[in-house]
């Protein structure tokens, strides 16, 4: 039987990358999956890429997480066309890096908006239903910016610790109603927007070693490996895991000097 047989799923940022990895990980575990990503565009070539690989049932919607509307009514189609959620992932994020004292406010309101305020706009949307339920799972995409800082990369690491606190304070909130909240934080994972940063150094292929050097595996992480740690926190196999976060890295921010 299929992992997520009979459940319904809303994955924020679920257009590529990480999220389109959980979108196609939960359809082939038989979840209905709502793909709520800002570029419907994108979303609804994912869809279709995802439907015809699984024979899924999923749907594409429009989704500014930044925008606490915006998410609601992402929620609200998905239960219209597939019935109760019962879980969510919010995955969307953006990276801002910059230097801290030379930051513009709108930088830092502007990673703020979308990697905790977003997450935060997920989990309340969702909340009330599966409070009134008895049972829910929500899955926060963290980093490991959220408890290791890298320099040069302010205020990303701030709204990534926050998506912990925020994930630990509602598990635990809501643990007596049965809702579990937890986070996966990933490390190095070779998406898109990893090349993107590799072929804007002025060495792409230098920039690219020089990251697999970092890693004790000596490989990247790939976005379906993290798809599979979120089916797992969604399926009925983690029902006593609450307020917890994984590491996915590989084990590089287990290492004290290189």
């Amino acid at each position: 039987m299929k992992r997520l047989a009979g459940k319904a799923a809303l994955v924020t940022g679920a257009g590529r990358g990480i999220g389109a990895a959980i979108a196609l990980a939960f359809a082939r575990e038989g979840a209905a999956v709502v793909l709520a990503e800002l570029d419907l565009d994108r979303a609804q070539r994912t869809a279709a890429q995802i439907e015809a690989q699984t024979g899924g049932r999923v749907l594409a919607v429009q989704t500014d997480v930044t925008q606490s509307a915006s998410v609601q009514h992402a929620v609200s189609e998905g239960e219209r066309v597939f019935g109760a959620l019962d879980v969510l992932v919010n995955n969307a994020g953006i990276n801002v890096f910059c230097d801290p004292l030379t930051m513009a406010d709108a930088d830092w309101r502007r990673c703020f908006a979308v990697d905790l305020d977003g997450v935060w706009n997920g989990c309340r949307a969702v909340l009330p239903g599966m409070v009134e339920r008895g049972a829910g799972s929500i899955v926060n995409i963290a980093s490991t910016h959220a408890f290791k800082i890298i320099p040069g990369c302010f205020p990303y690491p701030v709204a990534k610790h926050g998506v912990i606190g925020l994930t630990r304070a509602l598990g635990i909130e809501y643990a007596p109603r049965n809702v579990r909240v937890n986070a996966i934080a990933p490390g190095y994972i070779e998406t898109q927007l990893t090349h993107d940063w590799w072929n804007a150094q002025p060495d792409p292929a230098a920039a690219q070693q020089a990251t697999l050097d970092l890693q004790p595996m000596k490989r990247m992480g790939r976005p379906e490996e993290v798809a599979m740690t979120a089916v797992f926190l969604a399926s009925d196999e983690a029902p006593f895991i609450n307020a917890s976060c994984i590491t996915i890295d590989g084990g590089r921010s287990v290492l004290y000097h290189d």
